[in-house]
């Protein structure tokens, strides 16, 4: 009976600790008008971004309106880099009215700074001015996690201590390491993307029923693009159908979840968990590395995508054959010719004259040579969900791009997506580099009638950059069964083509398709294991490490029997094509390819 006392005392103290406020401003003391500012987790991710609830009593007659501005830095001065946003909001007159906000979070970069990320957010407006700060630190091979308030308050110091002497490689230099940021189940955000900086989110199966539908939704849906989801059952009973997690799932305590995946684990009424174990669940990195880790490692070392994409040199030499032609030009010949002795007022006409030709002449080099937009290569990996109603398309979007001269480099996202610039190798046209911790980046996002206004160094004339994309755009393409038994046929329904389907049947055969085109029933063929062991291994090689991991297949190429790989589920298909669409991003680019790797389970009539 105490226990339970205890429990439901952590329960009802829960919102007064999960949350951290950043600005409570009264404007007027004579009136109750009031504004606050909450971080609804209390530690921001390296990466993503941070949700913010703001709350706006008005008492005034009056409609107000109100700007919050934000900064994001993961360095100081000059050094790392930075993401800026605002939010216009306008405020009913005597209501009073909650608005969350996504606030961007900068990719941690720079840890010759102490692997620090900020998040400054701002009030100014109808109701004067106010701000508030919020910081956290992290290593570069640690993961982000966050755990519920009944989990955190008995925990958090002892896991705290556990991850910071265990000697492992997220120990903090010169310091203690905090394992976790902590939220309060009632108070979660309702989009995924307020989830997309973590690695791993742990909660009880009391905090899951606590959460509004919506934001099970989105954690869910975050869970599908590789988040690790840990349901800590204090009833004996639950289970994934209990849960609401899968309808399949009646007795099922784990799964892989498209990317990602889901694990019930029980736990006694005190809320003690095993630290050791606990710390090595979030941050044994054997399935999928940190995000942040990734970004910051991944790409600039052996990714394919990069390496079909090909390198370009400048052209030093003709270069510097016009700037030596220019020095002779306005000094001797100038002097001696064009301004020979008796007229030497004609320097005042000629020098400008000849380095404004010579500056014309640079340009137009520059831009016969480059041109103007760019050129690309893309590789997607897309996990296709038409069960259970979801009609989701889950994107892991990979790509590099080389530009010439741009006139602009602002562009809108239309589809819910978190962009990350990840660091290249160090070469010629790489801007953002291993080396430059962060390179000194400044970069912008808005959000506008639900679509990310996009501007800053995203992309940069006569410049190298590469990006990881995440993205959830609805869908109804599928793959649908028309005859199982025997040889099966299927039907597409997507609207582009695809080059090769592979299909893994009930029985553990085999099966394969070529030339699929939409809205015409295909018959498949047997296929060997070893051809698609083959294809997906070829497919393994595109894919920057950690997205090959979601494959399932590691470094060598060899599919990990730890983990069963996404082709391995059985009714599920894995295909190809050069033909589907992908993410948008500056118009300027010409993608020259964009390779798609698609999978998901079979429909059945």
């Amino acid at each position: 009976m105490l226990k339970r006392l205890l429990f439901l005392l952590v329960s009802l103290v829960a919102p007064l600790g999960a949350q951290e406020m950043l600005f409570s401003h009264v404007p007027d003391p004579k009136t109750k008008t009031k504004v606050d500012a909450v971080a609804l987790f209390n530690r921001p991710a390296p990466g993503g971004f941070l949700p913010v609830r703001i709350t706006v009593n008005n008492t005034s007659e009056q409609e107000g309106k109100i700007n919050i501005s934000t900064t994001s830095e993961d360095g100081y001065g000059d050094r790392g880099s930075e993401i800026t946003s605002s939010f216009d909001l306008t405020i009913p007159a005597e209501r009073n009215s909650v608005h969350d906000i996504l606030v961007p979070c900068a990719t941690l970069l720079n840890f010759g700074s102490g692997g620090f990320v900020s998040v400054d957010v701002r009030l100014s407006g109808s109701y004067g001015s106010a701000s508030g700060k919020l910081n956290a630190n992290y290593d570069d091979s640690q993961s982000a996690v966050l755990l519920s308030e009944p989990l955190y308050t008995p925990n958090g110091s002892m896991l705290d201590s556990h991850l910071s002497s265990s000697g492992s490689s997220v120990h903090y230099r010169g310091g203690s390491q905090t394992f976790a940021g902590r939220f309060d189940a009632r108070s979660l955000p309702e989009d995924w993307r307020a989830y997309s900086g973590y690695d791993g989110i742990a909660m009880t199966d009391t905090d899951w029923g606590n959460a509004t539908p919506g934001a099970r939704t989105a954690i869910l849906r975050w869970n599908r693009l590789g988040g690790e989801l840990v349901i800590y059952t204090l009833s004996g009973s639950s289970d994934l159908a209990t849960l609401g997690i899968s309808t399949e799932g009646k007795g099922t305590r784990t799964a892989d979840r498209s990317f990602g995946r889901v694990t019930l684990i029980p736990l006694g009424r005190d809320l003690k968990l095993d630290a050791p174990a606990t710390v090595e669940r979030f941050q044994d990195h054997a399935r999928l590395a940190p995000l942040n880790h990734s970004i910051r490692n991944d790409f600039s070392a052996a990714w394919q995508t990069k390496a079909d994409f090909g390198e370009q040199r400048y052209n030093y030499g003709l270069f510097v054959l016009i700037l030596v032609a220019f020095g002779v030009l306005v000094g001797p010949v100038n002097l001696f010719v064009f301004a020979k002795s008796g007229r030497r007022h004609r320097l005042f006409i000629t020098t400008p004259l000849i380095a404004l030709g010579t500056s014309v002449l640079l340009i137009a080099l520059i831009i016969l040579i480059d041109g103007f937009g760019g050129r690309g290569m893309r590789t997607v990996l897309m996990e296709v969900r038409p069960d259970d109603g979801e009609n989701s398309a889950y994107l892991l979007q990979e790509q590099v791009s080389r530009t010439g001269v741009l006139l602009g480099g602002g562009f809108t996202v239309n589809e819910p997506a978190v962009l990350t610039s990840v660091p290249l190798a160090s070469g010629q046209w790489s801007r953002l580099t291993n080396d430059n911790d962060g390179g000194g980046m400044r970069y912008e996002e808005k959000f506008e009638d639900g679509k990310m206004q996009v501007e800053g160094d995203w992309f940069q004339s006569r410049s190298e950059q590469g990006h990881f994309m995440r993205a959830i755009v609805p869908t109804r393409g599928r793959i649908e069964a028309r005859a199982e038994s025997g040889t099966p046929s299927f039907l597409s329904t997507f609207d582009f083509p695809i080059e090769t389907l592979y299909y893994h049947d009930n029985s553990d055969g085999w099966w394969k398709a070529e030339n699929v085109v939409p809205g015409k029933a295909f018959t498949c063929v047997a296929a060997s294991p070893a051809e698609v062991e083959g294809f997906v291994n070829d497919a393994s090689k595109r894919l920057a490490e950690r997205t090959r991991g979601v494959l399932a297949v590691n470094g060598k190429g060899r599919v990990d029997r730890e983990f069963k790989s996404l082709h391995e589920r059985e009714g599920h298909f894995i295909a190809v094509s050069n033909k589907a669409p992908a993410i948008d991003t500056l118009k300027g680019i010409n993608w020259i390819e964009t390779r798609t790797y698609i999978t998901g389970p079979i429909v059945k009539p």
